[in-house]
């Protein structure tokens, strides 16, 4: 689904991004392009970015804990 109709900027992106280190707006739209022009985008773009962060941390954490 496109996330940012004016840079062509998917979910997907944005979760690869988020993969690859991506941990703020300012880095996605630096990254991505998303944002960057009208705006209207940053809200979802931030809380998929949110979101996505925050499962990949559970995801490393869970060995840790398990390990513990």
């Amino acid at each position: 689904m496109y996330v940012c109709v004016c840079n062509g900027v998917t979910d997907h992106q944005i979760r690869e991004a988020a993969a690859a280190g991506c941990g703020s707006m300012t880095e996605l739209t630096m990254r991505t392009g998303a944002g960057a022009c009208c705006g209207s985008c940053v809200d979802t773009a931030a809380e998929l970015l949110a979101s996505e962060t925050a499962a990949r941390k559970v995801v490393h954490e869970l060995p840790m804990a398990c390990a513990a």
